[in-house]
């Protein structure tokens, strides 16, 4: 194993040198920004898999003839298993890879909420969704809308959708790369964003959503590999620091860090615990999370709905499926996949306060970031893993980075394309249909990468991502849910909600941004955390929706008809046609969940 020790040189700049008898010694620049350079071995990999998943996405459309359903739906020949494994490519990026471990550094495994409440919106899209999409043959989300409401319910969706995958998605994804690859390797961050929007570009741009599908299911086994193995070496390590049971495990850690379930008395108490010890090493005060189990419960799903069922960035995979039962199968496979990720991405970073605490606790000083949890990755990393392994971990990070992106252009390209300009000029034929998409791609990855270089202005990534999703998924998941389960839902109330409840959702957004209002006003003076304030956001859009729909004409019933359910039980009515019938696989993905829930409480 490496060991770290201090050298005087040069004089302008404290440095850490790593002594590594695998490579050649690695110097950390440690006033601003850490330069790790890595070894040949691991460099080859790297390159090799940039070049290599290039290639795989650019040779998809070959020989196909070009259709707009062929690129922006791979030809809705998608089967359940590459659908699962693109949702789940396309929702884990750099951003929960870093951000994850540094939860579980800070503050233990509560993040992981986020990923177990996944597969409860997962299961609302496979059972009461995506019937819907995949019976009515949509290409885009807004499309749906207009067919249950109207083209101005559309209209306002599709901005809804675009701003959502410009400045989360691809946005933020392009910082959170950029800075983590500075960190790593030195290079500079404009260059980082440079490089990654042009190598993920070309192939999206040659292959469309079959490309990023191929890609998206490559890059998951990259993804799951590394986080695998820098999460079984770093419990191997635990035998050094004493760990031999569970119970000297929770003895190393802070009070509630195994706690997925809190009440607003013990996450307060993990708090304090948190703010005196980053205090005591020169860090400032921690704020609450606020995650505690009742806004867990009442948020996420508010947050879940718009993202898993509406997000066009996600759902645009399921639009792409071969059948019906691959539709709904596909969501439940990602979400047995997210049950894994506290695992895999949360708790190395409880690995790395056992271990690695004083490591990352000076790293975090030496490269100027507020939380010290933002450098447990890359000290795990740096730490644990043996040349070879290095290259494929950043592989898996570089993976993660694409993936996301990739999905994202896709699906904003296509509500361009689509929603917008054929709209405009309904008689396009597919052909400019293909060139304007790819020509969206182009623009919208020059103003994310933009966008993405005022990352550093916001406190936390994962933070701003909240945020933003706060403010825009309450009146969308009101009127999609709404909108195929109450007969009585009209255009009128669809069109008012999006409306109203899209400038809610700003006016509470900038309420809480500092720099905007001064302080998190909502947040620290209401004592409403960000995901209540989705909940509740969420409740006075349901008021609307509900008053506005009494209030005005009813709907078609022909149009009704086609696009709501008849009564709750038909979402699950009829025979059971074997163990992959989607509702045995939801079953058995419930129990999973109630029993680590019950495990971690």
């Amino acid at each position: 194993m490496a060991m770290l020790s201090w050298y005087p040189e040069p004089a302008t700049a404290g440095y850490a040198r790593w002594n590594n008898s695998e490579s050649a010694c690695i110097y950390l620049k440690t006033n601003h920004m850490q330069n790790i350079s890595i070894s040949t071995l691991d460099l080859i990999i790297i390159v090799l898999f940039l070049v290599g998943i290039t290639m795989i996405g650019v040779l998809q459309m070959r020989k196909k003839r070009e259709t707009s359903d062929a690129f922006f739906l791979a030809g809705r020949n998608l089967n359940w298993i590459y659908i699962g494994l693109a949702l789940f490519a396309a929702n884990i990026s750099t951003i929960h890879l870093v951000g994850l471990a540094a939860s579980g550094f800070n503050e233990g495994m509560v993040w992981g909420n986020f990923e177990w409440l996944a597969g409860i919106t997962l299961i609302f899209l496979a059972l009461i969704f995506a019937p819907f999409y995949f019976k009515s043959r949509i290409q885009t989300l807004p499309e749906f809308l207009e067919r249950r409401y109207d083209s101005r319910s559309r209209s306002v969706f599709a901005f809804i959708a675009i701003l959502g995958a410009l400045f989360v998605h691809i946005g933020m994804s392009l910082y959170a790369g950029a800075v983590i690859f500075e960190r790593f390797f030195g290079v500079n961050v404009f260059m980082s964003i440079a490089i990654i929007s042009v190598m993920t570009l070309i192939y999206y741009v040659s292959g469309g959503l079959r490309a990023v599908v191929i890609t998206q299911a490559i890059q998951t086994g990259f993804l799951l590999f590394g986080a695998t193995a820098l999460t079984i070496f770093g419990i191997l390590k635990l035998g050094d620091a004493g760990v031999t049971n569970w119970a000297d495990l929770k003895g190393l850690v802070r009070p509630g860090s195994f706690d997925m379930l809190h009440s607003r008395e013990s996450i307060q108490v993990t708090t304090d615990h948190i703010t005196k010890e980053f205090s005591g090493r020169g860090f400032g005060a921690v704020g609450s999370s606020g995650l505690t189990w009742f806004a867990c419960l009442l948020g996420y799903p508010v947050l879940g709905l718009w993202y898993w069922c509406s997000d066009q960035t996600i759902v645009q995979q399921v639009l792409a499926a071969r059948t019906r039962n691959d539709a709904q199968r596909g969501p439940v496979l990602a979400a047995f996949l997210k049950m894994t990720t506290p695992f895999i991405m949360v708790f190395p970073g409880i690995i790395a306060y056992i271990i690695f605490k004083d490591e990352v606790f000076a790293a975090a000083t030496s490269a100027g970031v507020e939380k010290p949890g933002d450098m447990a990755l890359s000290v795990l990393i740096q730490n644990l893993l043996p040349t070879g392994l290095i290259g494929m971990m950043s592989a898996a990070l570089l993976a993660a980075l694409m993936s996301t992106i990739a999905a994202a252009l896709n699906s904003v390209s296509t509500l361009i394309s689509v929603d917008i300009y054929k709209r405009i000029v309904p008689s396009t034929p597919d052909k400019s249909l293909i060139s304007i998409g790819r020509i969206s791609a182009l623009v919208i990855m020059l103003v994310a990468a933009l966008w993405s270089t005022q990352g550093d202005k916001f406190s936390s990534i994962f933070d701003a991502i909240n945020r933003v999703a706060m403010a825009l998924s309450p009146p969308v998941a009101t009127v999609l849910l709404l909108g195929v389960l109450y007969k009585r839902g009209t255009r009128q109330a669809s069109l008012v909600t999006l409306i109203v409840g899209l400038l809610l959702g700003i006016t509470a957004f900038c309420l809480d941004f500092t720099p905007i209002s001064g302080d998190l006003i909502i947040t620290n003076r209401l004592g409403i955390p960000f995901m209540m304030q989705a909940w509740w956001l969420f409740c006075i859009c349901v008021v609307i929706y509900l008053i506005t729909s009494r209030l005005t004409p009813k709907p078609d019933p022909e149009q009704i008809e086609k696009y709501t359910w008849s009564h709750p039980l038909e979402i699950v009515h009829g025979p059971i046609r074997g163990w992959k019938d989607v509702r045995i696989l939801i079953i058995l993905l419930l129990i999973v969940m109630v029993t680590l829930f019950a495990i971690f409480s």
